[in-house]
């Protein structure tokens, strides 16, 4: 979900935004882990003042996992649920807030893309199904051994996470009841107010988040300094939290590995495609075929991505001086967020011809610096959208990559 390769992105033009998060490791007795005493003060030599957790990016790690294997039922996933949240909550030991927010009924606009992103889903699941079929009755004609099929119904269907479905219901009971028991018996959860709002309240969960941080910031008591810390894998919560305003935000996540290896579909195990499979080793009489799924992936480790580092980048790339008008860094920290939405989000797709990774963000920067001096002002206030002045940035966007379609032309002329 969010801006596809936008993190990737952020990581090599700002690199001193990511840090690692520390955290402390938790003590065995028999097997038994001890639990961290988060009362004591926090390891990354800062106190987080309020944590929010965008839900749907812990329910689905954690009931349909990439790189463990998956929980037998719904018991183990709330387990796996809960002790995400006890860790996150360890990491940074929020003193005044916890906002837990699960997806509601999502905006016409996002529900289109989800719908058109499940049908494509489903389509490939089918087209992998049947390849899977055809294969298996090939492989084992030429006498290879092949672990038995996982019985149909075993599959967790990850559709039920979704507002409405009796999954959410009782997913939304075992969170009240996980929220009572931890205030009641953590001393780390006794002064500290929870929120939770489940997928009965419309919205996507960070959306709910930012409308929560934007009645906080209009009560007369609002402390400016508050250390806001968001947990949320898409990459669009960095818009989002630029979008705030505040000085001190900072975005919880897991580790960015990309190309990680993934056991083969046929025989589980590591190292070449489903296609390429040529069976697995036949395990000895009465002991159960188990293959390579519990050998890898270690603990996910998270990364701190620090807003107030991103803002000083921003402060520098769109310095403009010289302006026929007054400038002012939050104008333009709309604006490049505004510009962002141009390479798509969960609600419009991306222009054709702008990819991130193609520097699409850079060229719209050095566009909209060049003309600023036309435009006569920013592109946004208060969230408002001066349309003339984005045809205006459309228009030199037109005429430079009518300039690169020339070029390549020629470019291939001459070869």
């Amino acid at each position: 979900m969010g801006v596809p390769a936008f993190f990737r992105w952020l990581t090599k033009k700002y690199p001193s935004v990511i840090i690692d998060c520390l955290e402390e490791k938790s003590q065995e007795c028999d097997g038994v882990k001890q639990p961290t005493d988060i009362t004591k003060p926090n390891p990354n030599q800062v106190e987080f003042d309020n944590l929010y957790l965008d839900m749907n990016g812990i329910i689905h790690p954690c009931t349909h996992p990439e790189d463990k294997p998956a929980p037998k039922d719904e018991d183990e996933m709330m387990v796996a649920i809960f002790e995400c949240i006890d860790r996150l909550f360890a990491i940074v030991r929020p003193r005044k807030v916890l906002y837990m927010a699960i997806d509601g009924v999502a905006p016409r606009a996002k529900m289109n893309q989800q719908r058109s992103r499940r049908f494509r889903a489903s389509k490939e699941i089918a087209e992998k199904i049947e390849t899977m079929s055809r294969l298996r009755i090939e492989m084992e004609s030429k006498g290879f051994y092949l672990p038995p099929e996982k019985p149909k119904g075993s599959h967790f269907d990850s559709n039920c996470i979704t507002p409405g479905t009796p999954f959410m219901a009782r997913l939304s009971v075992c969170l009240q009841y996980y929220v009572h028991d931890r205030m009641n018996n953590d001393p780390g959860w006794r002064n500290i107010k929870v929120v939770l709002s489940d997928a009965n309240v419309p919205g996507e969960g960070e959306h709910k988040i930012m409308d929560f941080i934007r009645k906080q910031r209009a009560q007369p008591d609002h402390d400016p300094n508050t250390q806001h810390v968001l947990c949320g894998a898409d990459a669009d919560l960095i818009m989002l939290g630029l979008a705030t305003h505040e000085p001190n935000f900072t975005i919880i996540r897991e580790e960015f590995k990309p190309n990680q290896p993934r056991p083969c579909d046929m025989c589980r195990q590591m190292g070449h495609e489903m296609v390429d499979c040529q069976g697995a080793p036949k395990p000895i009489e009465g002991s159960e075929y188990v293959g390579e799924v519990k050998s890898f992936g270690d603990e996910v480790k998270y990364i701190f991505v620090r807003l107030s580092v991103l803002r000083e980048y921003l402060r520098r790339d769109l310095a403009m001086p010289n302006l026929p008008f007054p400038y002012e860094f939050e104008r333009a920290i709309d604006d490049w967020v505004f510009m962002c939405f141009f390479v798509g989000n969960d609600f419009l797709p991306h222009l054709p011809s702008l990819e991130i990774r193609e520097n699409a963000i850079d060229r719209l920067i050095k566009l909209y610096k060049e003309a600023v001096f036309k435009t006569g002002g920013f592109l946004t206030d208060s969230g408002i959208v001066n349309p003339a002045r984005v045809q205006m940035i459309m228009q030199e966007l037109g005429k430079s990559e009518d300039s690169i379609f020339k070029d390549r032309q020629k470019k291939r002329n001459i070869l």
